[in-house]
Protein backbone atom coordinates (compact mmCIF):
# COMPACT_ATOMS: atom_id res chain seq x y z
CA UNK A 1 0.00 0.00 0.00
CA UNK A 2 1.45 3.41 -0.86
CA UNK A 3 0.64 6.66 0.08
CA UNK A 4 1.81 9.64 -1.31
CA UNK A 5 0.91 12.78 0.52
CA UNK A 6 0.87 16.70 -0.59
CA UNK A 7 0.46 19.37 1.33
CA UNK A 8 -0.68 22.73 -0.07
CA UNK A 9 2.56 25.34 -0.05
CA UNK A 10 4.83 23.01 1.01
CA UNK A 11 8.29 22.36 -0.83
CA UNK A 12 10.01 19.05 -2.49
CA UNK A 13 11.60 17.54 -0.33
CA UNK A 14 15.18 18.37 -2.53
CA UNK A 15 17.49 21.35 -2.66
CA UNK A 16 18.82 23.71 -4.41
CA UNK A 17 21.71 26.31 -5.01
CA UNK A 18 20.93 29.52 -6.79
CA UNK A 19 23.89 30.55 -8.92
CA UNK A 20 24.59 33.62 -10.34
CA UNK A 21 26.48 33.93 -13.75
CA UNK A 22 26.78 36.74 -16.16
CA UNK A 23 23.99 38.87 -14.70
CA UNK A 24 21.44 35.17 -14.90
CA UNK A 25 20.85 33.34 -12.01
CA UNK A 26 19.72 29.19 -12.39
CA UNK A 27 19.63 26.49 -10.39
CA UNK A 28 21.24 23.25 -9.43
CA UNK A 29 18.51 20.72 -8.43
CA UNK A 30 19.72 17.45 -6.47
CA UNK A 31 19.21 13.94 -7.75
CA UNK A 32 15.93 13.03 -9.38
CA UNK A 33 14.82 16.58 -9.71
CA UNK A 34 14.92 19.61 -12.44
CA UNK A 35 15.12 23.38 -12.71
CA UNK A 36 11.30 24.42 -13.65
CA UNK A 37 12.07 27.80 -15.04
CA UNK A 38 8.26 28.76 -15.29
CA UNK A 39 7.47 28.23 -11.64
CA UNK A 40 11.62 29.18 -10.37
CA UNK A 41 11.73 26.02 -8.56
CA UNK A 42 12.93 22.39 -8.91
CA UNK A 43 10.36 19.82 -9.38
CA UNK A 44 10.39 16.01 -9.59
CA UNK A 45 11.44 14.12 -12.80
CA UNK A 46 8.82 11.34 -13.06
CA UNK A 47 11.57 8.30 -14.24
CA UNK A 48 8.28 6.01 -14.60
CA UNK A 49 7.63 7.89 -18.20
CA UNK A 50 11.23 8.44 -19.02
CA UNK A 51 13.01 5.67 -18.09
CA UNK A 52 12.17 2.49 -20.41
CA UNK A 53 11.55 -0.93 -18.77
CA UNK A 54 12.07 0.55 -15.40
CA UNK A 55 10.80 -2.15 -13.31
CA UNK A 56 10.98 -5.40 -14.24
CA UNK A 57 9.39 -9.18 -13.31
CA UNK A 58 6.12 -8.31 -13.75
CA UNK A 59 6.24 -5.11 -10.95
CA UNK A 60 4.90 -1.79 -11.50
CA UNK A 61 6.57 1.80 -11.28
CA UNK A 62 5.23 4.20 -9.44
CA UNK A 63 6.82 7.45 -9.40
CA UNK A 64 7.83 9.43 -6.00
CA UNK A 65 9.65 12.72 -5.12
CA UNK A 66 13.20 12.69 -6.07
CA UNK A 67 12.63 8.39 -7.47
CA UNK A 68 10.32 5.61 -8.16
CA UNK A 69 9.19 2.53 -6.67
CA UNK A 70 8.70 -1.04 -8.30
CA UNK A 71 5.65 -2.35 -6.53
CA UNK A 72 3.71 -5.48 -7.14
CA UNK A 73 0.79 -5.00 -9.43
CA UNK A 74 -1.71 -5.81 -6.66
CA UNK A 75 -0.41 -2.44 -4.84
CA UNK A 76 -3.14 0.27 -4.09
CA UNK A 77 -1.32 3.95 -4.37
CA UNK A 78 -3.67 5.96 -1.57
CA UNK A 79 -3.46 10.34 -2.61
CA UNK A 80 -3.44 12.64 0.18
CA UNK A 81 -2.93 16.10 0.34
CA UNK A 82 -3.36 16.68 3.79
CA UNK A 83 -0.60 14.87 5.32
CA UNK A 84 2.60 16.47 6.26
CA UNK A 85 4.93 13.56 7.62
CA UNK A 86 6.54 10.12 6.89
CA UNK A 87 4.96 7.61 9.20
CA UNK A 88 5.54 3.62 8.90
CA UNK A 89 2.66 1.50 10.00
CA UNK A 90 3.78 0.03 14.04
CA UNK A 91 2.14 -3.55 12.74
CA UNK A 92 5.76 -3.96 10.55
CA UNK A 93 3.43 -5.26 7.73
CA UNK A 94 2.46 -2.58 5.74
CA UNK A 95 4.64 0.04 5.42
CA UNK A 96 2.97 3.64 4.41
CA UNK A 97 4.98 6.54 2.50
CA UNK A 98 3.98 9.99 2.30
CA UNK A 99 5.48 13.26 0.92
CA UNK A 100 5.03 16.83 0.91
CA UNK A 101 5.81 17.65 -2.31
CA UNK A 102 5.72 21.27 -3.86
CA UNK A 103 1.85 21.55 -5.19
CA UNK A 104 1.75 22.66 -9.04
CA UNK A 105 -1.21 24.09 -9.08
CA UNK A 106 -0.16 27.18 -6.80
CA UNK A 107 1.56 30.13 -7.58
CA UNK A 108 2.49 32.88 -5.84
CA UNK A 109 -0.69 35.04 -5.56
CA UNK A 110 0.17 38.01 -7.39
CA UNK A 111 -3.06 39.12 -8.91
CA UNK A 112 -1.19 41.93 -11.08
CA UNK A 113 0.78 39.59 -12.90
CA UNK A 114 -0.02 36.84 -15.68
CA UNK A 115 1.16 33.32 -14.36
CA UNK A 116 2.16 30.83 -16.81
CA UNK A 117 0.78 27.52 -15.68
CA UNK A 118 3.13 23.87 -16.50
CA UNK A 119 1.72 21.50 -18.76
CA UNK A 120 -1.76 19.89 -17.58
CA UNK A 121 -2.60 22.68 -15.88
CA UNK A 122 -4.86 26.21 -16.26
CA UNK A 123 -5.17 29.40 -14.45
CA UNK A 124 -8.19 29.81 -12.33
CA UNK A 125 -10.01 32.64 -12.04
CA UNK A 126 -8.11 33.21 -8.84
CA UNK A 127 -4.85 33.64 -10.59
CA UNK A 128 -4.17 29.82 -9.36
CA UNK A 129 -2.87 26.68 -11.38
CA UNK A 130 -5.27 24.24 -11.39
CA UNK A 131 -5.51 20.61 -12.63
CA UNK A 132 -7.14 20.04 -16.32
CA UNK A 133 -9.43 17.30 -16.56
CA UNK A 134 -9.13 16.38 -19.69
CA UNK A 135 -11.40 13.45 -18.93
CA UNK A 136 -14.11 15.90 -18.65
CA UNK A 137 -13.45 17.60 -21.28
CA UNK A 138 -12.92 15.24 -23.98
CA UNK A 139 -9.08 16.45 -24.79
CA UNK A 140 -7.78 13.09 -24.04
CA UNK A 141 -6.54 10.32 -26.65
CA UNK A 142 -7.73 7.09 -25.11
CA UNK A 143 -9.39 4.43 -27.82
CA UNK A 144 -12.91 3.89 -27.25
CA UNK A 145 -12.58 0.41 -25.96
CA UNK A 146 -10.38 2.22 -22.98
CA UNK A 147 -11.56 4.54 -19.70
CA UNK A 148 -9.61 7.77 -19.57
CA UNK A 149 -8.53 8.24 -15.88
CA UNK A 150 -8.14 12.09 -14.88
CA UNK A 151 -4.29 12.66 -13.08
CA UNK A 152 -2.58 15.55 -11.68
CA UNK A 153 -1.53 17.33 -14.47
CA UNK A 154 -1.93 14.87 -17.03
CA UNK A 155 -4.39 11.34 -17.60
CA UNK A 156 -4.24 7.82 -18.16
CA UNK A 157 -6.11 5.77 -20.58
CA UNK A 158 -6.68 2.23 -18.79
CA UNK A 159 -8.11 -1.05 -19.93
CA UNK A 160 -12.36 -1.55 -18.12
CA UNK A 161 -12.39 -4.09 -15.73
CA UNK A 162 -12.09 -7.68 -17.13
CA UNK A 163 -9.80 -6.35 -19.86
CA UNK A 164 -5.64 -6.13 -19.81
CA UNK A 165 -3.65 -4.30 -22.19
CA UNK A 166 -2.07 -5.90 -25.29
CA UNK A 167 -0.07 -3.27 -26.90
CA UNK A 168 -2.35 -0.42 -27.88
CA UNK A 169 -5.59 -3.14 -27.31
CA UNK A 170 -7.75 -3.89 -24.36
CA UNK A 171 -9.01 -7.37 -24.58
CA UNK A 172 -11.10 -9.33 -22.70
CA UNK A 173 -9.28 -11.97 -19.55
CA UNK A 174 -10.83 -15.12 -19.55
CA UNK A 175 -11.25 -15.92 -16.04
CA UNK A 176 -12.31 -19.05 -16.55
CA UNK A 177 -8.72 -19.88 -17.48
CA UNK A 178 -7.54 -18.49 -14.33
CA UNK A 179 -7.49 -19.91 -10.84
CA UNK A 180 -10.82 -21.78 -10.27
CA UNK A 181 -13.16 -19.06 -9.59
CA UNK A 182 -16.54 -21.49 -9.97
CA UNK A 183 -17.05 -24.77 -8.18
CA UNK A 184 -18.20 -26.66 -11.09
CA UNK A 185 -18.40 -24.77 -14.63
CA UNK A 186 -17.15 -21.06 -15.60
CA UNK A 187 -18.30 -19.17 -18.45
CA UNK A 188 -16.23 -16.51 -19.86
CA UNK A 189 -18.09 -13.35 -21.18
CA UNK A 190 -16.73 -9.99 -22.49
CA UNK A 191 -15.06 -8.26 -19.49
CA UNK A 192 -16.53 -10.84 -16.95
CA UNK A 193 -17.71 -14.46 -15.84
CA UNK A 194 -20.23 -16.48 -14.58
CA UNK A 195 -20.09 -19.27 -12.83
CA UNK A 196 -22.94 -22.44 -13.43
CA UNK A 197 -23.78 -25.78 -11.85
CA UNK A 198 -24.17 -29.35 -12.62
CA UNK A 199 -27.20 -30.41 -12.59
CA UNK A 200 -28.88 -31.53 -9.50
CA UNK A 201 -27.20 -28.30 -7.98
CA UNK A 202 -27.66 -24.57 -7.83
CA UNK A 203 -25.30 -21.39 -7.09
CA UNK A 204 -24.82 -20.60 -3.44
CA UNK A 205 -25.73 -16.71 -2.22
CA UNK A 206 -21.57 -16.23 -3.10
CA UNK A 207 -22.64 -16.94 -7.14
CA UNK A 208 -19.31 -19.29 -6.93
CA UNK A 209 -20.04 -21.95 -4.98
CA UNK A 210 -22.74 -24.91 -6.47
CA UNK A 211 -25.18 -26.50 -3.33
CA UNK A 212 -27.33 -29.54 -3.95
CA UNK A 213 -30.56 -28.69 -4.68
CA UNK A 214 -33.08 -30.82 -2.78
CA UNK A 215 -35.46 -31.91 -5.35
CA UNK A 216 -38.02 -33.94 -2.67
CA UNK A 217 -38.68 -30.30 -0.76
CA UNK A 218 -38.49 -27.92 -3.67
CA UNK A 219 -41.16 -29.88 -6.20
CA UNK A 220 -41.14 -33.41 -5.35
CA UNK A 221 -41.24 -34.84 -9.17
CA UNK A 222 -41.83 -38.40 -7.87
CA UNK A 223 -45.03 -39.95 -7.75
CA UNK A 224 -45.15 -41.43 -4.11
CA UNK A 225 -41.56 -41.61 -2.34
CA UNK A 226 -38.47 -39.11 -3.07
CA UNK A 227 -35.65 -39.76 -1.26
CA UNK A 228 -32.93 -37.01 -1.81
CA UNK A 229 -29.20 -37.65 -2.97
CA UNK A 230 -25.67 -35.66 -3.91
CA UNK A 231 -26.36 -33.68 -7.16
CA UNK A 232 -29.89 -35.72 -7.68
CA UNK A 233 -33.22 -38.04 -6.30
CA UNK A 234 -34.42 -41.35 -6.44
CA UNK A 235 -38.16 -42.28 -6.56
CA UNK A 236 -39.41 -45.18 -5.05
CA UNK A 237 -42.93 -46.51 -4.87
CA UNK A 238 -45.33 -48.28 -1.80
CA UNK A 239 -45.81 -51.45 -1.69
CA UNK A 240 -47.83 -53.25 -4.80
CA UNK A 241 -46.78 -50.48 -7.18
CA UNK A 242 -43.22 -50.51 -9.57
CA UNK A 243 -41.43 -47.65 -11.32
CA UNK A 244 -42.03 -46.89 -14.63
CA UNK A 245 -39.74 -46.29 -17.16
CA UNK A 246 -39.17 -42.84 -16.64
CA UNK A 247 -38.18 -43.36 -13.12
CA UNK A 248 -40.55 -41.60 -12.04
CA UNK A 249 -44.00 -42.48 -11.55
CA UNK A 250 -45.60 -45.45 -10.83
CA UNK A 251 -47.21 -48.24 -12.12
CA UNK A 252 -49.67 -50.87 -10.04
CA UNK A 253 -47.93 -54.23 -9.95
CA UNK A 254 -50.25 -57.04 -11.19
CA UNK A 255 -49.64 -59.61 -8.70
CA UNK A 256 -52.04 -62.09 -10.18
CA UNK A 257 -50.22 -61.97 -14.02
CA UNK A 258 -46.98 -62.48 -11.38
CA UNK A 259 -47.65 -66.66 -9.95
CA UNK A 260 -50.63 -68.48 -10.23
CA UNK A 261 -50.16 -69.82 -6.54
CA UNK A 262 -51.16 -66.65 -5.07
CA UNK A 263 -54.44 -67.83 -4.32
CA UNK A 264 -56.50 -70.81 -3.96
CA UNK A 265 -59.83 -70.36 -6.40
CA UNK A 266 -59.38 -67.06 -7.87
CA UNK A 267 -56.66 -63.70 -7.48
CA UNK A 268 -58.31 -60.24 -8.06
CA UNK A 269 -55.74 -57.39 -8.74
CA UNK A 270 -56.60 -54.22 -7.16
CA UNK A 271 -54.51 -50.85 -7.29
CA UNK A 272 -51.67 -51.02 -5.09
CA UNK A 273 -52.70 -54.98 -4.16
CA UNK A 274 -54.25 -57.81 -4.72
CA UNK A 275 -57.27 -60.54 -3.31
CA UNK A 276 -58.32 -63.70 -3.13
CA UNK A 277 -61.80 -64.27 -3.97
CA UNK A 278 -63.34 -68.10 -3.64
CA UNK A 279 -66.49 -69.35 -5.26
CA UNK A 280 -69.69 -69.89 -3.77
CA UNK A 281 -70.23 -72.19 -1.05
CA UNK A 282 -66.50 -70.85 0.53
CA UNK A 283 -65.14 -68.01 2.48
CA UNK A 284 -61.84 -66.81 2.23
CA UNK A 285 -59.68 -67.84 5.37
CA UNK A 286 -55.96 -66.52 5.83
CA UNK A 287 -56.19 -63.82 2.37
CA UNK A 288 -55.36 -66.64 0.09
CA UNK A 289 -57.08 -70.06 1.10
CA UNK A 290 -60.75 -70.56 0.37
CA UNK A 291 -62.63 -72.97 3.74
CA UNK A 292 -65.75 -74.92 2.88
CA UNK A 293 -69.24 -73.04 4.42
CA UNK A 294 -71.17 -75.29 6.37
CA UNK A 295 -74.55 -73.78 5.04
CA UNK A 296 -76.39 -76.30 7.92
CA UNK A 297 -74.66 -74.47 10.78
CA UNK A 298 -75.69 -70.89 8.98
CA UNK A 299 -78.46 -71.00 6.24
CA UNK A 300 -80.17 -74.55 6.97
CA UNK A 301 -83.21 -74.54 4.40
CA UNK A 302 -84.22 -77.64 4.88
CA UNK A 303 -87.73 -78.89 6.21
CA UNK A 304 -88.41 -80.38 9.05
CA UNK A 305 -88.73 -84.14 7.74
CA UNK A 306 -85.26 -83.25 5.76
CA UNK A 307 -81.90 -83.81 7.34
CA UNK A 308 -79.22 -81.36 6.02
CA UNK A 309 -75.90 -82.61 4.52
CA UNK A 310 -73.41 -80.52 4.03
CA UNK A 311 -70.24 -81.35 1.61
CA UNK A 312 -67.80 -78.88 0.02
CA UNK A 313 -69.27 -76.31 -2.05
CA UNK A 314 -73.05 -76.75 -1.14
CA UNK A 315 -75.23 -78.66 0.92
CA UNK A 316 -78.20 -80.55 0.23
CA UNK A 317 -81.23 -81.98 2.15
CA UNK A 318 -82.07 -85.67 2.17
CA UNK A 319 -85.77 -87.05 3.85
CA UNK A 320 -85.25 -88.20 7.53
CA UNK A 321 -87.30 -91.10 6.74
CA UNK A 322 -85.66 -93.14 3.85
CA UNK A 323 -87.14 -96.29 4.37
CA UNK A 324 -89.56 -97.34 1.61
CA UNK A 325 -91.84 -100.18 1.59
CA UNK A 326 -91.51 -103.12 2.96
CA UNK A 327 -89.19 -101.57 5.04
CA UNK A 328 -89.67 -99.66 8.33
CA UNK A 329 -87.55 -96.97 9.94
CA UNK A 330 -85.85 -98.76 13.20
CA UNK A 331 -83.22 -95.62 13.96
CA UNK A 332 -82.32 -92.63 12.60
CA UNK A 333 -80.85 -94.16 9.41
CA UNK A 334 -81.37 -98.11 9.49
CA UNK A 335 -84.68 -99.94 7.66
CA UNK A 336 -85.33 -103.17 8.46
CA UNK A 337 -87.70 -105.44 6.16
CA UNK A 338 -89.38 -107.72 8.86
CA UNK A 339 -89.41 -111.68 8.67
CA UNK A 340 -92.23 -111.72 9.29
CA UNK A 341 -93.20 -110.22 5.78
CA UNK A 342 -92.52 -112.98 3.21
CA UNK A 343 -91.25 -110.30 0.64
CA UNK A 344 -88.62 -109.98 2.76
CA UNK A 345 -87.25 -113.37 2.45
CA UNK A 346 -85.94 -112.36 -0.79
CA UNK A 347 -84.87 -108.21 0.24
CA UNK A 348 -81.56 -107.89 2.09
CA UNK A 349 -82.71 -107.61 6.04
CA UNK A 350 -81.53 -104.18 6.78
CA UNK A 351 -80.62 -101.12 4.58
CA UNK A 352 -78.00 -98.37 6.14
CA UNK A 353 -78.29 -94.99 4.77
CA UNK A 354 -74.68 -93.33 5.01
CA UNK A 355 -73.83 -89.57 3.61
CA UNK A 356 -70.56 -88.56 2.70
CA UNK A 357 -68.48 -85.62 0.85
CA UNK A 358 -65.02 -85.80 -1.14
CA UNK A 359 -63.10 -83.06 -3.01
CA UNK A 360 -62.96 -82.75 -6.67
CA UNK A 361 -60.34 -84.89 -9.14
CA UNK A 362 -59.19 -86.53 -6.05
CA UNK A 363 -56.08 -88.78 -6.05
CA UNK A 364 -56.53 -92.36 -6.91
CA UNK A 365 -56.59 -94.85 -5.90
CA UNK A 366 -57.50 -93.83 -2.57
CA UNK A 367 -59.57 -95.28 0.41
CA UNK A 368 -62.93 -93.13 1.02
CA UNK A 369 -65.20 -95.80 3.04
CA UNK A 370 -65.22 -98.57 5.43
CA UNK A 371 -68.23 -100.92 5.66
CA UNK A 372 -67.90 -103.33 9.30
CA UNK A 373 -70.51 -105.71 10.13
CA UNK A 374 -72.45 -105.16 13.61
CA UNK A 375 -73.80 -107.94 15.04
CA UNK A 376 -71.45 -111.67 14.53
CA UNK A 377 -72.95 -114.45 14.25
CA UNK A 378 -70.28 -117.55 15.67
CA UNK A 379 -69.65 -120.07 12.76
CA UNK A 380 -70.49 -117.70 10.03
CA UNK A 381 -68.88 -116.05 7.03
CA UNK A 382 -69.18 -112.95 5.40
CA UNK A 383 -68.38 -111.68 2.16
CA UNK A 384 -68.28 -108.23 0.51
CA UNK A 385 -69.44 -106.86 -2.56
CA UNK A 386 -70.36 -103.67 -4.79
CA UNK A 387 -74.20 -104.25 -5.34
CA UNK A 388 -74.78 -101.53 -7.59
CA UNK A 389 -73.72 -97.97 -8.38
CA UNK A 390 -70.31 -99.04 -10.34
CA UNK A 391 -71.17 -99.45 -13.61
CA UNK A 392 -68.45 -96.97 -14.96
CA UNK A 393 -65.37 -98.55 -12.58
CA UNK A 394 -65.19 -96.11 -10.34
CA UNK A 395 -64.67 -98.23 -7.48
CA UNK A 396 -63.17 -101.24 -5.81
CA UNK A 397 -64.65 -102.84 -2.70
CA UNK A 398 -61.15 -104.79 -0.31
CA UNK A 399 -61.97 -106.80 2.02
CA UNK A 400 -59.37 -106.29 4.76
CA UNK A 401 -60.73 -108.80 7.71
CA UNK A 402 -63.40 -111.09 8.31
CA UNK A 403 -66.07 -108.75 9.08
CA UNK A 404 -64.87 -105.47 7.36
CA UNK A 405 -64.02 -104.02 3.89
CA UNK A 406 -62.67 -101.14 2.52
CA UNK A 407 -64.33 -99.00 -0.43
CA UNK A 408 -61.43 -97.54 -2.74
CA UNK A 409 -61.75 -95.36 -5.08
CA UNK A 410 -60.13 -95.90 -8.52
CA UNK A 411 -61.06 -93.36 -10.41
CA UNK A 412 -61.03 -89.92 -10.74
CA UNK A 413 -63.95 -88.07 -9.72
CA UNK A 414 -64.86 -84.62 -10.93
CA UNK A 415 -67.91 -82.47 -9.55
CA UNK A 416 -70.53 -81.36 -8.72
CA UNK A 417 -71.79 -84.85 -8.75
CA UNK A 418 -73.25 -87.48 -6.82
CA UNK A 419 -72.99 -91.06 -6.54
CA UNK A 420 -75.71 -93.68 -5.03
CA UNK A 421 -73.67 -96.98 -4.31
CA UNK A 422 -74.69 -99.96 -2.70
CA UNK A 423 -71.91 -102.43 -0.74
CA UNK A 424 -73.78 -105.68 0.15
CA UNK A 425 -72.59 -108.19 3.51
CA UNK A 426 -73.53 -111.57 2.55
CA UNK A 427 -73.59 -113.90 5.62
CA UNK A 428 -74.10 -117.74 5.60
CA UNK A 429 -73.48 -120.48 7.90
CA UNK A 430 -72.98 -124.61 7.78
CA UNK A 431 -76.16 -125.24 8.23
CA UNK A 432 -76.88 -122.84 5.02
CA UNK A 433 -78.74 -119.85 6.82
CA UNK A 434 -78.22 -116.93 4.36
CA UNK A 435 -78.72 -113.14 5.09
CA UNK A 436 -77.24 -110.21 3.88
CA UNK A 437 -77.58 -106.06 4.92
CA UNK A 438 -77.26 -103.38 2.35
CA UNK A 439 -75.10 -99.94 3.37
CA UNK A 440 -76.51 -97.74 0.52
CA UNK A 441 -73.10 -94.89 0.43
CA UNK A 442 -74.08 -91.64 -0.68
CA UNK A 443 -71.35 -89.88 -1.88
CA UNK A 444 -71.50 -85.75 -2.78
CA UNK A 445 -68.06 -85.24 -5.02
CA UNK A 446 -67.74 -80.91 -4.85
CA UNK A 447 -66.90 -78.57 -7.62
CA UNK A 448 -63.37 -78.08 -7.06
CA UNK A 449 -60.26 -79.43 -5.70
CA UNK A 450 -60.84 -78.25 -2.02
Amino acid sequence: LLKICAKQGSHPPSFSQLLYEGGFNYAQCTDGYEWDPVRQRCKDIDECEIVPDACKGGMKCVNHYGGYLCLPRTAQIIVNEREEAAAESTSGRNSVIRRTPADPQRAPPNPTHQIQCAAGYEQSDHNVCQDIDECATGTHNCRADQVCVNLRGSFSCQCPPGYQKRGDQCVDIDECTLPPYCHHRCVNTPGSYYCQCNAGFQLASNNHTCVDINECDANNPCAQQCYNILGSFICQCNPGFELSSDRINCEDTDECRTSSYLCQYQCVNEPGKFSCVCPEGYQVVGGRTCQDINECETTNECREDEICWNYHGGFRCYPRNPCQEPYILTSENRCVCPVSNAICRELPYSVVYKYMSIRSDRTVPSDIFQIQATTIYPNTINTFRIKSGNENGEFYLRQTSAVSAMLVLVKSLSGPREHIVDLEMLTVNSLNYRTSSVLRLTIIVGPYAF
